[in-house]
């Protein structure tokens, strides 16, 4: 009996081991007050959310779902058994957070850390031992859509090993190409002496062409095998080091999202990451992210910074992945399960500092290729996401050139605590006008609206341009919960800014705003959408909500939807292009109905509007038009062939596991993603005086734009070029102090 209690003395105070015998520390606890947090929040979802909903059994099952998909999104870490373990509290969640009970996903947490050790400790036993890149079998890639767990640890096993198997031989192949790609490319990288991204998977940047004297000696590159095992070790201790804060994120994130995937519960590090988002301090290389699969996707490219003035073939674009983040010359550090506040960090740095990232092309959704982009950090200046315009000549069949006015806007600014007329007032708005009257002055015959990739922004700015093309009338209905909203456009006296033939370009990333006004001008008649199927379809308004002292963080939450003037919300289906020419984005997985948990479209009554012009009864001849011409034009062809391999690179399910099967379909991927445009010809560019240079040969690369002069031309030449039957009322500076307030 004395051995015994000698032998539970020794047993409680052994230190509790993680990976390798390094301690872990204890598991953390919710705070007193995270129950306080939970019941505003609870309280401020079912009151403040745009859809009413109350705290139900349904929201629970969907917080509860949401929950696990946050934990263990691929379904690899827990087994089934620990799925029905947590089954009793599936519809109890709704009363648990309305009771300030937070006990639960730190149960969840601790079941999921001892499976992400045990996990651990299997990849390292397993990438000791060779695999056999011989035997014909297959990897079900984005196993986030399989609806169950492993059934048991016979199961899961079987499943790592097909996942150790699948990564290596990605790993091994992806640096055989690169390598590969890197020697065929070197006596051109010398020649011009500015090799500044090649592809890479080997973890160490490759963007410079250095001479063998002047390089330094280097450490070995870890091989794949180490690679890997490094990336697993690192998400051990990062789900080692989660604290209580971060695991209060994650539940009540989850519940939130069962609102929609824009409501979200914001900690106070969250909170602070949000503020200098908004604040346009995106990283230092101009790009906003969100958490995917582990990694910091790219979810757009803010015009003007870095990544956007990046135009070399390797460069990052929507739907890229980045896994590693590398500072200057120094070695790459993988940020895979990272939290996205600490990859953002990383990201960010010191104005003019070169950052080098590792990074998953979007078009290669089972993750097996890898790309080296290196950016010099840089702000994002608002001068430089302003709308640009200029001048394009069609070339008609009989050698008559037609002019064309463009505007590029990237996104709808405003100074929203600054009138017309003071010191560092801007507007799209105004700026466009100021475009509009140089195309009137050089009497275009048309005008094409470039939306594309424009997220949106200012709800007044969108209403005031939409203006500057129609005379009056309502623009969009804005929902709220117990109220409908209809925006018109401002009193300006039946003024009319362009009165000619509209063209609006658009594609998967025109969202919010961008739709508004794309919707408007198409339900009016007064524009023809070219671009994308269709837009991105954000249909939604969140406000952001403190849920009291800065220690209880804050809920940013859905309060208000979009709606078309037809009465069609632009949530989900955005706005049908009349012409579809599909940007690179067409077929990758971006646009609102590829969130999980958004809301429904909806519709409401319309609103009382006139069309100014039936454009439908020239549709059908102008899309004829326009295939005649693209089916001619070899460089479209090619064009098309890169989006339709984009597409079904996307719609992958498996990935094969022998070795000249996966290097065939790796070599075709590279290849496709690496399709060089010829030029075009047909088309020339007129600057506008305060332009700049490097918009001459814009429009010539840029297929979806030369078309859609050709279209807005044909337009033209059908319609009779008929300005629009209305009379514009008054110069453009009265009509703008109108629009704005202020005093001439």
């Amino acid at each position: 009996m004395k051995n015994l209690s000698l032998l539970l003395v020794c047993l409680l105070f052994l230190p509790v081991f993680g990976v390798r015998g390094v301690a872990v520390k204890n598991e953390p606890v919710p705070q007193d007050y995270y129950g306080a947090i939970s019941k505003k929040l609870a309280r401020a979802l079912s009151m403040g959310h745009v859809s009413q909903k109350p705290l139900t059994d349904n929201v629970s099952r969907q917080a509860w779902t949401n929950l696990l998909d946050l934990f263990d999104f691929d379904r690899c870490y827990f087994l089934q058994s620990d799925i029905n373990s947590f089954t009793n509290v599936e519809e109890k969640i709704d009363n648990m957070i309305k009771d300030g009970n937070v006990s639960f996903p730190y149960q969840v947490y601790s079941v999921f850390l001892h499976r992400v050790q045990d996990r651990y400790n299997f990849v390292t036993n397993r990438l000791s031992k060779d695999f056999d890149f011989e035997i014909d079998e297959d990897y079900t890639i984005r196993r986030k859509d399989v609806a169950i767990w492993p059934a048991d640890q016979k199961a899961q096993d079987e499943l790592w090993r097909k996942r150790m198997k699948s990564d290596l031989l990605g790993m091994i192949l992806s640096r055989e190409l690169a390598e590969s790609a890197s020697t065929n490319k070197s006596v051109a990288a010398v020649k011009s002496a500015a090799v500044t991204n090649t592809l890479s998977a080997a973890g160490e940047s490759t963007n410079s062409v250095k001479s063998a004297d002047s390089a330094a000696p280097k450490k070995p590159p870890l091989t794949p095998a180490e690679n890997i095992a490094k990336r697993y070790k690192q998400y051990v201790q990062i789900i080692e080091d989660m604290d209580e804060e971060a695991i209060l994120q994650r539940f009540l994130s989850a519940v939130s999202h069962a609102y929609d995937p824009h409501t979200d519960y914001m900690s106070p590090m969250r909170k602070e990451d949000f503020d200098i988002d908004m604040n346009l301090s995106l990283c230092g290389i101009g790009a906003s992210l969100r958490t995917e699969d582990g990694m910091a996707k790219i979810m757009g490219i803010i015009p003007g910074g870095p990544a956007d003035k990046d135009k070399r073939d390797i460069r990052l674009t929507n739907g890229d992945k980045i896994i590693g983040v590398g500072q200057d010359d120094d070695p790459i550090e993988d940020i895979v399960h990272l939290p996205l506040s600490k990859s953002v960090r990383k990201i960010r740095g010191k104005k003019g500092t070169k950052v080098v990232l590792e990074v998953i092309p979007a078009s290669d959704p089972s993750g097996t290729t890898t790309k080296m982009v290196d950016l010099i950090r840089d702000n994002v200046k608002l001068e430089e996401q302003a709308a640009t315009g200029h001048v394009s000549r069609v070339t008609l069949d009989d050698g008559q050139q037609r002019k064309i006015g463009v505007v590029r806007l990237p996104t709808f600014y405003a100074t929203m605590d600054k009138r017309l007329g003071q010191p560092g007032f801007r507007s799209a708005t105004v700026d466009i006008a100021k475009y509009i009257a140089k195309f009137n002055s050089e009497d275009v015959e048309g005008m094409i609206l470039d939306l594309r990739n424009n997220g949106g922004g200012s709800l007044r700015e969108a209403i005031s341009l939409t203006g500057l093309f129609i005379r009056s009338g309502p623009v969009v209905q804005v929902r709220e919960s117990n109220r409908i909203l209809v925006m018109p456009v401002p009193n300006i006296d039946g003024a009319l800014s362009f009165r000619k033939p509209v063209a609006v370009l658009i594609n998967r990333a025109s969202a919010s705003a961008s739709e508004i006004v794309a919707g408007a001008l198409q339900d009016y008649g007064r524009a023809i959408i070219i671009g994308d199927s269709k837009s991105h379809g954000k249909g939604t308004v969140q406000t952001v909500l403190p849920l009291g002292s800065q220690k209880y963080g804050s809920l940013k939450v859905t309060t208000a939807s979009f709606y078309r003037i037809n009465g069609a919300s632009t949530q989900l289906k955005g706005v049908h292009s009349d012409i579809v020419i599909p940007s690179k984005l067409e077929g990758l997985d971006i646009g609102e109905d590829k969130l999980g948990g958004a809301l429904p479209w909806t519709e409401v009554e319309p609103a009382m509007f006139v069309p100014v012009f039936d454009m439908h009864q020239f549709t059908t001849e102008l899309k004829k038009k326009s295939a005649e011409r693209l089916a001619e034009n070899k460089k479209y062809l090619r064009y098309c062939k890169q989006v339709h391999g984009f597409e079904e690179a996307y719609e992958r399910k498996t990935v094969p596991l022998q070795r000249e099967r996966r290097k065939k379909l790796m070599e075709a991927d590279r290849a496709l993603g690496e399709m060089d445009d010829e030029k075009v010809d047909g088309v020339d560019s007129v600057l506008l005086p305060d332009d700049a240079p490097a918009v001459k040969d814009a429009d010539k690369d840029d297929i979806v734009l030369t078309e859609s002069m050709n279209i807005l031309s044909d337009l033209i030449e059908i319609s009779g070029g008929a300005e629009m039957d209305i009379e514009t009322e008054g110069d453009l500076s009265t009509r703008l102090m109108q629009i704005f307030g202020g005093t001439k």
